[in-house]
């Protein structure tokens, strides 16, 4: 995970599934990034026992450091934050290595490197807004000149950090694209914009393709075109809707197939935004509002797997 001391505990999923496995009597070990090793083909783990508390001024004890092959861990979360960057591709490797060795790894690496949060809801294009991925930038703005309204994020993004807004009258969107694909080097993403995001950009949880009965709806600020908590949107759990669990019925089975154990969706309106597969969040926010225990069933589902009852 993220280095434990910079999370909000009040907020964060991590803790919430550390919280859920402690009560059901697992040992829990705190890895990071760079703890991952492989020595002539032995995927190494450099860890620390952790306690974990729910209380927000001190909810973790760390013990002593150990070195252990990651074969002697039953299972093994990786909830490291965008962006997939080098580092993160290194440690999805090694974890990959331990897998093959029995360790049950959630997600599984080979999928959580095959599926960009971005690119992968483009699987579904019925299911998602008009959108577009290039570098070009004769592209894009012929793409705006379609939809005159458009959103433009990065692929490796989360938190809503660098999405701009480009209206009819295409103000800065040459400086836009000059930043955002580096001169005509990087692919981004171009979404026709979707006014309903004014009633909220929807999280959906869903724990091995079956999604959690209510969402997040992450409602933006006036004057924002942003929803996401991270850029000081305000939350507000929902019951999903039909619409919302006809996009989970077409979307679970391939997250189920790839072994996609825990994702959140993002839905705005009726439309597929993004299907995010590394860190999923909202899991306390929902759990407040509802008195349902979303970490504790996905770490009952993981428990599941290791005793042959999952799949």
């Amino acid at each position: 995970m993220d280095p434990i001391e910079g999370i909000k505990p009040a907020k964060d999923t991590t803790l919430a599934m550390m919280l859920a496995a402690q009560k059901r009597g697992l040992q829990i070990h705190y890895i990071r990034q760079q703890d991952l090793s492989v020595d002539s083909g032995r995927p190494l783990v450099r860890s620390r026992p952790v306690t974990v508390h729910d209380d927000n001024k001190h909810w973790f004890d760390l013990g002593e450091f150990t070195t252990n092959e990651a074969s002697d861990f039953d299972l093994i979360l990786n909830r490291i934050d965008p962006p997939v960057d080098a580092g993160y591709l290194t440690a999805s490797h090694l974890l990959s290595l331990a897998e093959q060795q029995g360790v049950l790894v959630s997600n599984r690496q080979q999928s959580v490197r095959d599926c960009n949060e971005k690119l992968f809801a483009v699987e579904f294009p019925d299911l998602c807004p008009p959108t577009l991925v290039s570098s070009s930038a004769e592209q894009i703005r012929a793409f705006h000149a379609e939809h005159h309204d458009v959103i433009i994020k990065p692929l490796d993004g989360m938190g809503g950090r660098s999405i701009f807004r480009v209206r009819k009258d295409g103000e800065n969107i040459g400086v836009i694209l000059e930043l955002m694909t580096s001169h005509g080097q990087t692919a981004v993403m171009a979404q026709r914009y979707l006014p309903e995001i004014i009633d909220g950009d929807k999280r959906i949880l869903l724990i091995n393709g079956e999604p959690v009965s209510h969402g997040l709806a992450r409602i933006p600020v006036k004057g924002e075109h942003r929803g996401n908590l991270a850029a000081g949107g305000s939350g507000e759990v929902r019951p999903l809707t039909p619409h919302d669990l006809e996009i989970c019925r077409r979307v679970g089975p391939t997250l189920k197939e790839k072994q996609l154990h825990f994702v959140g969706i993002d839905v705005i309106g009726k439309s597929l935004t993004e299907i995010n597969v590394t860190s999923p969040t909202c899991v306390r926010e929902i759990d407040r509002a509802t008195g349902s225990d979303i970490a504790g069933d996905y770490i009952e589902y993981l428990l599941g797997c290791l005793q042959g009852a999952g799949s």
